[in-house]
């Protein structure tokens, strides 16, 4: 047995899939146009095309489920069929689709592949087993999982499971953690690389290692620093967008009243208390920004922090800050970015985060980004091609860096060991 020596996971190349039964877990789950109710963003479409070509190319009998929407963003909600469509025109090669998740017209086209044909089976968010709610109240074990209707129906159907879908390996659903149990397993050209990236950044990091942590998500900014300054991970944090004014706040810089009620309504105030506790801990490790950015007259204005004006939204750092920040940027063995550093759709605010891609994208280091905003800003602005690591996932991403246990992580090395 062949098991990957940082993942610990066993490799797509460990089988023979010629002839096999195959069923490939991937998330391709796409951002949806709420007007026209199509795809706006296919990279993770894209992304999963290595490890489905490999399959398709080594003649196995390939079934692909993947998951579209949720309970709490219900309007993405939608069957897979352009899905489908886009894969089949990606990979010059059809994947045919059906409706229907593991019901009988599922089975019987598994059924009827032939080696190197592909089907995609309906959205599996379509089965109560496989959403968030479902997940939180009901909290079954992957080996209680096995009676769920998924895998009771498919399971019998393959040879060999593979999962791909490191963005939704933060979910304990029978989807990602069951069909180990029962099934040979291995991971896909994706997970492999999501999870190499990502250790490389945690683990042995190239010196000087910098965070930069912003936009207004910073459950996932705090979440990830506390594990990197502790166990010595990030030399430097660069703290802007949203993460940065909580962080003044919590030194005490008066932001104004309208910013400090926006904060606060947002419930983002929660984060002052670890905030200083950061500052206390790790005073030279945290740069927080030296001026901000507001409007005025419908023109950007810039203050340094000491002397803010005290009724303004302040939406962008300032470029005594763009400075500092960039020169930290180019002089960086490693760069993990988490978040923009300001309000960049608006014009008048895309100056730091502009500012900050292109020193990232210029920079010999080695740079991994990741989060939905952060890769939509990013490419905005730069070529992402010029980052060496753009990867897919979101909160499953913040965990591993945040030292969580993903449960997708846990079934796979566990599946590798028998």
């Amino acid at each position: 047995m062949e098991v990957g020596s940082i993942s610990g996971i066993r490799p797509l190349e460990a089988f023979d899939y010629r002839d096999k039964a195959v069923l490939l877990r991937v998330d391709i789950n796409s951002p949806i146009d709420p007007v026209t109710r199509k795809i706006k963003n296919d990279n993770r479409i894209r992304m999963s095309l290595p490890t489905i070509k490999y399959l398709l190319d080594n003649k196995a009998r390939l079934a692909i489920i993947a998951h579209q929407g949720d309970t709490l963003d219900y309007h993405n909600l939608i069957p897979l069929f352009e899905h489908a469509e886009r894969l089949s025109a990606l990979l010059g090669t059809e994947v045919k689709y059906i409706d229907d998740v593991a019901g009988p017209a599922a089975r019987e086209a598994v059924k009827a592949l032939k080696p190197g044909e592909a089907v995609l089976l309906g959205n599996l968010r379509y089965l109560c087993e496989e959403v968030s709610t479902f997940e939180d109240a009901v909290k079954l074990k992957p080996g209680e999982m096995l009676d769920t209707y998924l895998v009771r129906s498919l399971a019998p159907l393959f040879d060999i499971y593979v999962n791909d879908a490191f963005a939704a390996a933060h979910r304990n659903a029978p989807s990602m953690v069951a069909f180990q149990e029962l099934l040979p397993t291995a991971g896909g050209k994706l997970l492999i690389a999501e999870m190499e990236a990502l250790t490389r950044v945690m683990s042995r990091p190239e010196r000087p290692c910098v965070f930069v942590l912003g936009g207004l998500k910073i459950s996932d900014a705090f979440g990830m620093m506390k594990q990197v300054l502790e166990n010595g991970t990030a030399d430097k944090i660069l703290a802007c967008g949203v993460t940065g004014e909580v962080m003044l706040m919590a030194k005490g810089i008066s932001l104004g009243a309208k910013k400090e009620k926006f904060i606060r309504d947002r419930n983002l105030d929660v984060f002052l208390a670890p905030a200083r506790e950061y500052l206390r801990d790790y005073p030279d490790r945290i740069l927080l920004p030296l001026d901000l950015a507001c409007e005025k007259d419908g023109s950007r204005v810039e203050a340094p922090v000491d002397a803010l004006p005290a009724d303004e939204m302040y939406m962008d750092i300032g470029s005594e800050t763009i400075e500092l920040y960039t020169d930290i940027i180019g002089k960086s063995g490693t760069v993990f970015v988490n978040g923009p550093a300001g309000v960049y759709e608006n014009p008048l605010f895309e100056k730091g985060t502009k500012m900050l891609w292109n020193a990232i994208a210029d920079t010999k280091a080695y740079t991994v980004i990741g989060g939905g905003d952060t890769v939509s800003a990013a490419a905005r602005f730069i070529d992402t091609g010029k980052i060496d690591y753009v990867c897919t996932a979101g909160g499953a991403m913040v965990r591993f860096l945040s030292g969580k246990r993903l449960p997708l992580i846990e079934a796979m090395q566990k599946a590798s060991k028998r």
